[in-house]
């Protein structure tokens, strides 16, 4: 089953732009998933076990280095990667 997400990472420090894009580069850099960026969220697409294990390593990482952080997450059970706006 393929699934996408929206996530967003909020680091509650005023030191917030180079750990938001560490962690996104760390999808990134996940050739079983697909990625992409706008300025609010990054949005998640593949199959549902990579996803999931993806986000849990990379989140994970994450609150080991800045505890005081907030991740907002949207799923949808379908991809959407390739759908026409």
């Amino acid at each position: 089953m393929r699934v996408s997400v929206d996530i967003s990472l909020y680091p509650l420090t005023e030191q917030f732009v180079e750990p938001i894009l560490a962690f996104i580069k760390k999808l990134e850099d996940n050739p079983k998933l697909n990625i992409s960026r706008n300025n609010l969220s990054t949005q998640i697409f593949g199959e549902y076990r990579d996803v999931m294990d993806a986000m849990d390593t990379e989140i994970e990482a994450v609150f080991e280095q800045l505890p005081h952080s907030v991740f907002v997450l949207k799923m949808i059970g379908n991809d959407r990667y390739h759908i026409e706006d």
